[in-house]
């Protein structure tokens, strides 16, 4: 035990992202954990590190609170009141237990009988109240058989920490993945570990420890295509794109702070799901969307030919201010029919990925929301998998492009 612990490594507060802090800031200020259980249930290193979050980036006052505060002693008199109470508690919820335990067992023919009783004997063999051979003695078991599913039970749990602490490394990086996603960026460090262990069992191992993710699905409307401006056709009914820099998606989605509401414009490829170009801004003017196509040409290496630039009908797309833009870039404009947000299914996709996965804490300023933002957009382009790229991350996807076009 003593050799694990001086192998593990020492963290710094720049190996936790911005998106991370946040969430566990979230999960402390709703109440569900204390500061220092989040620390034991993420595996945060630093006595204080949660705290020092909390008081940085929460929202409620944090500064009277110390470290190593404790509250102050009870009486004699208080102790034995409480005491006596849960001594009571004890006794009907043992009572009511073993009445459980017993309909289970016996309409059911479950096994939840033994699990429980080997689960008490723990406690009471702390408390030297029961000793091994009368507790073998009381199930009929022998004590070779307690002792050998003691040891199995300890190397399951010693292969569930090092099973955890793998998965702590992702998600200090992306708090919010999926365990579909997780267990295929940990399956070859749990190989080279001799650890067998399959994605149902990973599955398991988060629910029992409240590690699992739950999805929000929301929806809010930003796009106004009733207006008098020029629509575009939509090219990509019957196309489907072959290589990096041939279709661009775009759209707008709003996010919030501390300070209101926001909108964020993103530019992503269709071929390898990487988001070019992006633009946080506080309304939904056409200078700010252009913007957010300008980051995207910027990171152009190779353009083979013409590029298609499909966005819904949004007045911000009609202007004329982004129709020139897209001019000068020589790109083709192409919309989505009328109101069909599937036609722009894949912008939409990106769209939810940041803010079920990467934007799920309220940031308390605009300038920390550009922050998250901009980490979130770096940490999805070169270490987020995706299923529809066979695992590979959108930078994998463009350097292998970029390649064979130039082989």
């Amino acid at each position: 035990m003593k050799h694990e612990t001086e192998q593990r490594v020492k963290r710094t507060q720049r190996d936790y992202s911005f998106a991370f802090k946040m969430m566990v800031v979230h999960e402390v200020e709703k109440g569900t954990i204390t500061y220092k259980q989040a620390q034991e249930k993420y595996g945060i290193q630093g006595k204080s590190t949660v705290l020092t979050w909390l008081r940085k980036h929460g929202h409620q006052d944090w500064t009277s609170i110390m470290p190593n505060s404790s509250k102050s002693p009870l009486t004699p008199q208080q102790r034995i009141r409480q005491l006596e109470k849960k001594l009571a508690n004890e006794k009907l919820k043992t009572e009511f237990m073993e009445d459980v335990i017993y309909h289970l067992d016996k309409e059911c023919g479950s096994d939840l009988g033994k699990k429980v009783c080997r689960a008490r004997f723990k406690d009471w063999q702390s408390q030297r109240r029961l000793s091994v051979s009368r507790y073998c003695e009381w199930l009929g078991i022998s004590r070779q058989a307690y002792y050998q599913a003691e040891k199995s039970a300890q190397i399951t749990r010693q292969e569930n920490q090092k099973v955890l602490e793998l998965v702590q490394e992702y998600r200090c990086l992306m708090p919010s993945i999926g365990t579909r996603k997780l267990y295929w960026l940990i399956k070859p460090k749990l190989l080279e570990q001799n650890l067998k262990y399959g994605r149902d069992q990973l599955f398991k191992i988060l629910r029992e420890h409240d590690l699992l993710i739950r999805p929000k699905r929301r929806y809010t409307k930003t796009t106004d295509s009733k207006h008098w401006m020029k629509k575009h056709p939509n090219l990509l009914k019957d196309y489907s794109p072959v290589q990096a820099n041939e279709v661009w998606v775009s759209d707008i989605t709003y996010v919030q702070s501390a300070e209101g509401v926001h909108y964020l414009a993103l530019v992503t490829d269709a071929y390898t799901r990487e988001i070019k170009g992006y633009k946080l801004s506080r309304d939904m003017r056409a200078e700010n969307v252009v913007e957010a196509l300008h980051m995207a040409m910027r990171g152009v290496e190779n353009r083979a030919i013409r590029m298609i630039h499909h966005s819904d009908r949004g007045s911000q797309y009609c202007s004329d201010l982004y129709q020139s833009t897209l001019q000068h870039y020589d790109i083709l404009p192409s919309m989505t029919d009328g109101g069909d947000c599937y036609q722009n299914a894949l912008a939409e996709r990106i769209n939810g990925i940041l803010k079920q996965e990467f934007l799920t804490q309220r940031c308390n300023t605009m300038k920390e929301l550009d922050h998250l933002i901009a980490e979130s957009i770096m940490i999805y382009n070169c270490y987020r998998p995706h299923l529809s790229l066979n695992m590979q991350t959108p930078y994998e996807v463009y350097k292998q492009n970029q390649t064979e076009l130039m082989t």
